[in-house]
């Protein structure tokens, strides 16, 4: 993987894919990753303001809140500080969204490259994210086009004859980190080209399902809110808010949660809620029809 230098600062009246076949001869088989942030400059998603401008309408709904950090998921779906929202590399006072529809902008890029050289090449739209649990950040793909962005190896046997069955590596988050390490945070080369790796890349009439489809559906994820936000938005009991706690649970497994907690209506309401319950439904579902409540086991 390299990274070439030489590329000028990127304007929304730049032909970002030109300045790139400028810098570096691309291959057929080639993976060509380039940074959001210059997708967005060369699209025009640069305004004045700050972050807290923007953030509501680049945001789908809060996630975890914690002093000053605001998460949230945003309108495409991804879970990031601030919504993605960037002020670094940009001229003071100015902020940066990121691109409208980054797999759309994956796909001109890949055309237009194509348009240019001939060459048949797979393109990458990253950013940077944290992760949970884990100290630091690093990027992921945002966008793809052209790509296999992940590998299924479910079904497959490992050395030791043992069945795989969730192992689903996601090459393109894999391919947008490695870039990052080679392009580096301040070294101005916001693009770089992994080369050996063609048999992720796809015909040129084939552009893939995107690194849309690598985003957990609102509520599939078993950390839809932060551990805060989630005993507030129970206690609040929105139903604009349930469906990030994920399907309803069985009864059994509302159950075990009512007993450990107090036997007190607003408490027991929260733990409903976020099992995709009401309380009414719990009382309604006992034997006895009469409500009857599991122990409190403290």
């Amino acid at each position: 993987m390299t990274a070439p230098e030489g590329l000028p600062e990127i304007t929304v009246d730049s032909d970002l894919a030109a300045l790139i076949v400028a810098a570096v001869d691309l291959l057929d088989g080639d993976v060509v990753v380039v940074t959001s942030k210059v997708v967005s400059k060369a699209e025009g998603r640069v305004r004045t303001g700050d972050r807290d401008s923007a953030l509501a309408e680049e945001t789908q709904r809060v996630v975890a809140r914690r002093g000053t950090t605001t998460i949230v998921r945003n309108r495409l779906g991804l879970t990031m500080a601030a919504a993605g929202i960037d002020a670094s590399n940009v001229a003071a006072g100015s902020i940066v969204l990121l691109p409208i529809d980054p797999d759309a902008s994956a796909r001109t890029l890949r055309r237009r490259i194509h348009d240019l050289t001939g060459t048949v090449v797979a393109v990458v739209v990253t950013d940077t994210a944290g992760r949970a649990w884990r100290d630091g950040q690093t990027d992921i793909a945002i966008g793809a086009a052209g790509l296999q962005v992940a590998v299924d190896h479910a079904g497959l046997t490992d050395s030791y004859g043992n069945e795989l069955a969730v192992t689903l590596p996601a090459v393109a988050d894999e391919i947008a980190s490695a870039a990052d390490l080679v392009r580096g945070k301040l070294g101005g080369r916001p693009v770089a080209v992994l080369r050996g790796r063609a048999d992720l890349v796809l015909p040129l009439d084939d552009a893939g399902p995107g690194a849309a489809s690598l985003v957990r559906p609102d509520g599939a994820d078993l950390f839809g809110y932060g551990a805060r936000e989630a005993v507030v938005r129970a206690l609040a009991g929105d139903l604009d808010d349930q469906a990030a706690f994920g399907a309803r649970a069985e009864r059994a497994e509302l159950a075990q949660a009512l007993a450990r907690v107090p036997a007190e209506p607003a408490s027991r309401a929260a733990v409903c809620f976020a099992h995709g319950w009401t309380l009414e439904d719990w009382q309604a579902a006992q034997p006895d029809g009469a409500g009857a409540s599991p122990p409190h086991t403290p």
